[in-house]
């Protein structure tokens, strides 16, 4: 089977002054058709840098990324817009609805883009909403709705172009714990019936929830397996600091 997105020694090196930022270091994996993995990190291991670009808004700076085959880091601005709304469906901590247009108008949006028919973005839209239970709230604004609403949304906005990857940042950042685990069920479900589900989280309960790990640091994965196994939520630095209080 061949992967759906694969790095290859991909880096992403950035300038600071005289200095450089290494936020990404030859960082290897692939993840395959119907996953549902987590990669997690601190504040500065490198997982937002994989989720840039994962979601087609960077590219290595060296290296190579593979997205159902294709080499993003030879596109274009435009080719790069295109495949993501192709083959990427985003979850975002923040919503980022647009507060002036109604639930289904959400939704169709990237629907619009891929210049699907008027008729056909409203039937996708309102089975995206029924699918994350929200059908009866199509013409709802997203003020009208809880935090937790407003996320199933993007949700069903993230799901409405049958996209090959679902991209979720952070997806419970700004929901209390009991809709933070009803989201986190919901992108279960969506595994469950054959989606394929990327995670990106700094928190190793929300990470658990996923089949598999990939944990980054320094810019390094230093593991890559199953959620079930210990080591995949062990951070070196503090074992290293038990060590030599002892």
């Amino acid at each position: 089977m061949e992967p759906i997105i694969e790095f290859c020694d991909v880096s992403k090196i950035y300038p600071m002054g005289d200095t450089t930022v290494i936020a990404a270091d030859k960082i290897n994996f692939k993840i395959y058709k119907g996953e549902f993995l987590s990669i997690v990190g601190q504040s500065g291991s490198g997982k937002s840098t994989c989720m840039n670009i994962i979601g087609c808004l960077d590219v290595p700076s060296e290296g190579t990324y593979l997205l159902d085959g294709r080499d993003v880091g030879s596109m274009n601005k435009d080719e790069l817009a295109a495949i993501r709304n192709e083959k990427l469906g985003f979850i975002f901590q923040q919503y980022n609805l647009l507060p002036k247009l109604n639930l289904l108008e959400n939704v169709e949006v990237p629907l619009m883009y891929a210049g699907v028919p008027k008729e056909e973005r409203h039937a996708l839209a309102q089975q995206a909403l029924e699918r994350v239970g929200l059908g009866d709230k199509t013409r709802h604004l997203p003020n009208q709705l809880s935090g937790g609403q407003q996320q199933r949304v993007s949700i069903a906005r993230a799901l409405v172009g049958n996209p090959s990857v679902i991209l979720a940042d952070e997806p419970t950042g700004a929901l209390d714990s009991k809709t933070g685990r009803e989201v986190l069920k919901m992108l279960q479900t969506l595994h469950k019936e054959g989606n394929t589900v990327v995670l990106i989280t700094h928190d190793n309960g929300i990470a658990a929830t996923a089949q598999r790990v990939i944990r980054l640091d320094d810019g390094k994965v230093v593991y890559d397996g199953s959620a079930d196994d210990p080591k995949a939520f062990v951070q070196a630095n503090l074992m290293l600091d038990e060590e030599v209080e002892e």
